[in-house]
């Protein structure tokens, strides 16, 4: 008898839509303000996910969703990063 496993959704902050996990891109904020993107989910802080589009990346930086979720300035780098991640995942 298989056993059917929960599959964990995320909201993604620049489109809305619930999606699995596995299909989103982490942004973290660090205790120190530090802000990185997390490609393994895990590390540990203030998150806010984004869905691996790169309309969704573009939608972020338009509407500055990233700054009001994490209260932090986001740097330029991020949505560099964030592009380079899903980029590279194709």
């Amino acid at each position: 008898m298989p056993v059917n496993r929960k599959v964990p959704l995320r909201k993604c902050c620049a489109t809305g839509d619930m999606l699995p996990k596995k299909d989103m891109v982490r942004v973290v904020r660090s205790k120190e303000g530090e802000v990185s993107v997390d490609e393994t989910g895990k590390k540990s802080g203030r998150g806010a996910y984004v869905s691996k589009s790169e309309a969704a990346v573009e939608a972020a930086k338009k509407k500055n969703v990233l700054k009001n979720q994490l209260d932090v300035e986001i740097p330029e780098h991020i949505y560099d990063d964030l592009l380079a991640v899903i980029r590279k995942g194709k």
